[in-house]
């Protein structure tokens, strides 16, 4: 199955870059490309993309306020956003997750990791940086955020459900969870469902999050 890849950016050159990269994987076409967010948000839908590349910083409407309005389309439901931001300290990455992109990366990532980041976040899973990761934790835990859970809280859920939770927020994926509590992958990935269903989580990387907030998880735990 082909990825087809829309590129969000506004210079003209970084575009060019990624789409040279993007071309040369067998797995993942370009699709379009966009200089701002609205033409973005616009082009998500006219080109039928699976997952677009943001940058947080465009003119006429910003990185997140564009991944807000794709994830609050129902037409646009199966699009994933990957938000690429310049420093990993860019404050935005809290906002940029809680608008609905399914995780992020920097800039100077290498080409490789940039096709394995889309390939990840396009499969389902989250990805987070683990630079920004440990700040943004950080973040919670002073109590700067708000929530992301529109359903119930952690307590709602079953004992396995937990540690499930809790391996999602160590950042796990489905084959890792299954090897360390003895599932297999499917059935792991379908506690993963059934918790984003409990919690009210459009995805892993908000599964995460609520997973720090409700201190399910926290940094340096074993």
């Amino acid at each position: 199955m082909t990825i087809r890849v829309l590129l969000a950016d506004d210079q003209t050159l970084v575009r060019a870059a990624f789409a040279m990269l993007v071309e040369s994987a067998g797995d993942m076409e370009v699709v379009g490309e966009a200089g701002t967010g609205r033409e973005a948000v616009e082009l998500a839908a006219a080109s039928r993309a699976d997952l677009v590349v943001m940058d947080i910083r465009m003119p006429d409407l910003d990185g997140i306020e564009a991944t807000r309005l794709i994830a609050a389309d129902e037409d646009l439901a199966g699009v994933k956003v990957l938000v690429l931001t310049t420093y990993d300290t860019d404050e935005n990455i809290v906002e940029a997750l809680r608008a609905g992109a399914s995780g992020f990366l920097v800039k100077d990532t290498r080409p490789a990791e940039l096709l394995d980041a889309i390939r990840t976040v396009a499969a389902g899973e989250a990805l987070l940086s683990p630079g920004p990761t440990a700040r943004l934790i950080a973040r919670f835990l002073r109590g700067g955020a708000v929530s992301v859970s529109t359903g119930g809280g952690p307590e709602c859920l079953s004992e396995r459900e937990r540690e499930v939770l809790t391996l999602v927020g160590r950042g796990l994926n489905n084959t890792e969870i299954g090897e360390a509590l003895g599932l297999s992958p499917l059935t792991a990935k379908t506690h993963v469902s059934r918790i984003m269903g409990k919690l009210g989580a459009r995805d892993r990387a908000q599964l995460v999050i609520v997973a720090y907030e409700s201190g399910v998880v926290t940094p340096g735990g074993a």
